[in-house]
């Protein structure tokens, strides 16, 4: 599913990853930990195409991401990659439903079969009900299930997910775990998930732990 080697990153003189391999098979979930300033956010970033490495190789579904075009590595993201960040990242003037879709009606697709998968993912995830209010009008968790449904929306290879529960209180967190486990039994999604959070760490297939811009270890669970 993916693929990086030798991936290395600087801001200035500080270098932040030196040289990172890594790879994901299909519907692993992988979790990343590792102190503050460990690199865990920038490689995220990287592998996610957020952002470019200074070098390295990093392929996704046999493609070389790290050699496309900025517009082509633009449409592939959004064809591709889901996001789901500590924050949520909705857009407050639209509602749940709205925020869903909106990756969708970028992809290019009929408006209809946009909302009509959305509102199947909201009703996956629990949130049908609420699928007209706004991000304000939504407690902590539900804007949480919106932001995974619009990772969701349109069917991406991969999903990468920053610190998802770091702002949830520990009944939402713990939902929200259980979450990513039940979605990758049911469509075969990939998940890799930077995060303190040592329950969902130690869940995962795969532990790796960062420091100092260095992957020093990869525990299988158990």
């Amino acid at each position: 599913m993916l693929e990086s080697s030798g991936i290395t990153k600087s801001f200035g003189d500080l270098k932040v990853l030196k040289g990172i391999d890594l790879t994901v098979r299909k519907s692993e979930i992988i979790s990343i930990v590792g102190s503050s300033g460990a690199g865990k956010s920038t490689l995220l970033h990287i592998l996610g195409t957020l952002d470019n490495p200074d070098s390295g190789v990093l392929t996704i579904d046999g493609k070389r991401v790290d050699k496309m075009r900025q517009r082509d590595k633009a449409a592939f993201r959004n064809n591709n990659i889901g996001f789901i960040f500590q924050f949520h990242n909705l857009l407050a003037e639209f509602n749940a439903l709205e925020n869903v879709c909106i990756p969708g009606y970028i992809q290019g697709l009929s408006r209809a079969a946009v909302e009509e998968r959305a509102m199947k993912l909201l009703r996956r995830l629990g949130v049908e009900s609420r699928s007209d209010h706004k991000p304000s009008e939504l407690s902590g968790g539900e804007q949480q299930r919106v932001a995974v449904a619009r990772a969701l929306i349109n069917d991406p290879l991969i999903v990468f997910a920053d610190e998802p529960s770091g702002n949830l209180d520990s009944k939402n967190a713990e939902e929200l775990h259980r979450l990513f486990f039940e979605l990758r039994d049911e469509f075969n999604q990939t998940f890799v998930v930077v995060t303190h959070n040592e329950e969902l760490a130690h869940m995962a297939d795969r532990m790796l732990e960062m420091k100092d811009g260095l992957i020093l270890n990869s525990v299988e669970a158990p």
